[in-house]
């Protein structure tokens, strides 16, 4: 699936955001890494990270190709800052109709409108590969992802109360959201 767009960010700094693709694998790897290290609200640890730059490279170049998947890269000043993609949730047909979403952005871009731009590209994304239904999990104290994904219309379906179990927190509440396509 096919995506490209340039936008402007809140500082005013133009960003890229297209398709990763293989040469893009020892960056992303990184940027996933470093993403993970900067906040306890992503879904692991970096080092929990099960993958080699080499396999992030063949990843990235098997969602490039996909016609229902996609890995988004944001690009500022020619350095890749954010990631975010979509993939399904199964291949059966009960639930072939609904897509999962995740981002991870570098702390030094958070409250740019990155998020926003990267989930809207997602959002799209979505759409054009056909699914009814996009979906993701946050955690409960994570206040100003929860207002984004609100704001784009991400209505909440469900919590689990100890959906993560943090290094640093114990357990965190975990939010299930979803947007009808």
């Amino acid at each position: 699936m096919k995506y490209e767009q340039t936008i402007i960010l809140n500082n005013g700094k133009e960003t890229f955001i297209r398709n990763g693709d293989e040469s893009d694998g020892n960056v992303v790897f990184e940027i996933f890494n470093r993403t993970h290290e900067e906040t306890d609200y992503q879904l692991s640890y970096s080092d929990e990270n099960s993958i080699e730059p080499e396999q992030e490279a063949q990843f990235l170049k098997e969602k490039a190709l996909s016609p229902n998947e996609t890995e988004l890269v944001a690009i500022v000043d020619g350095k890749i800052v954010g990631i975010a993609g979509i993939e399904p949730v199964g291949k059966k047909y009960k639930v072939k109709h609904r897509a999962e979403f995740g981002i991870s952005i570098l702390k030094d871009y958070w409250g740019q409108g990155l998020g926003k731009a990267l989930t809207k590209a997602c959002i799209q994304c979505a759409r054009a590969a056909g699914y009814d239904q996009l979906e993701l999990s946050v955690v409960a104290g994570n206040d100003r992802a929860l207002s984004l994904y609100r704001s784009l219309g991400f209505v909440e379906f469900g919590r689990n109360p100890r959906g993560f179990n943090s290094r640093i927190s114990g357990y965190q509440e975990v939010v299930y959201m979803l947007l009808e396509l």
